[in-house]
């Protein structure tokens, strides 16, 4: 079962720098867990083994471009040709004057 993966720049130190890489799982955690395999270190950026294994907090992760959070989290369940796109979440800012 081959499970394409999008590989955002911040996490392509992991990949050897590919953008995409090939893996295979029934759910979302057997695939990141057959990332780690061949991509060392790459899990761990992604799940938070602190808090019982779940996605970390500003980590989005979609499968054909639904966010796993509305579906099954972790444990959703993946198909053959299915694609997984990992996204860091970004957020900041400032605040500017408005000019009347």
């Amino acid at each position: 079962m081959a499970i394409e993966v999008r590989i955002p720049t911040i996490l392509r130190t992991y990949t050897d720098g590919a953008k995409a890489v090939e893996g295979s799982g029934t759910t979302l955690a057997e695939l990141l867990a057959d990332l780690d395999t061949r991509h060392s270190g790459i899990r761990e950026r992604i799940v938070d083994a602190d808090k019982g294994n779940q996605l970390r907090r500003f980590v989005n992760v979609y499968l054909n471009d639904e966010d796993v959070r509305f579906l099954d989290g972790i444990e959703t369940k993946l198909s053959d040709g299915d694609n997984v796109t990992i996204l860091p979440a970004v957020a900041g800012g400032a605040l500017t004057k408005r000019l009347a």
